[in-house]
């Protein structure tokens, strides 16, 4: 594969997570009239991680591989806040460790987009 087809494949994955990120915090905000403030933050904490991604990858901050290690967080994160409100109940220490998790994914996309590589 070429380079322009790597770019342009992982642009269009990231797209994507964005795009279900986005949709997934929309959608749950539409069928459950009692989400809590704490899902609701979770959800707009996601998409404002997911957009300080996609600036870095615009902006030419982020390599392609550490654009690939940071989408692959915010799908793990993802995937545990689906598994945690499953239940349609987040306990304390459901919240304690979800939001852990977010603060380690803030702390590598401020690391990624602030380290001396950059996009060739």
């Amino acid at each position: 594969m070429n380079k322009l087809s790597i770019k342009s494949t992982a642009l269009t994955f990231f797209v994507a997570v964005v795009g279900y990120v986005v949709l997934m915090g929309q959608a749950m905000a539409q069928t459950d009239p009692a989400t809590t403030p704490q899902e609701k933050r979770v959800d707009n904490r996601q998409a404002r991680q997911a957009e300080r991604v996609a600036s870095g990858v615009a902006s030419g901050e982020l390599t392609p591989r550490e654009q690939r290690r940071l989408q692959h967080q915010q799908a793990k994160t993802a995937r545990m806040e689906q598994r945690v409100e499953a239940d349609g109940q987040v306990t304390r220490k459901e919240a304690v460790r979800l939001e852990h998790q977010q603060d380690h994914n803030s702390r590598a996309i401020r690391r990624q987009k602030h380290d001396p590589q950059s996009r060739p």
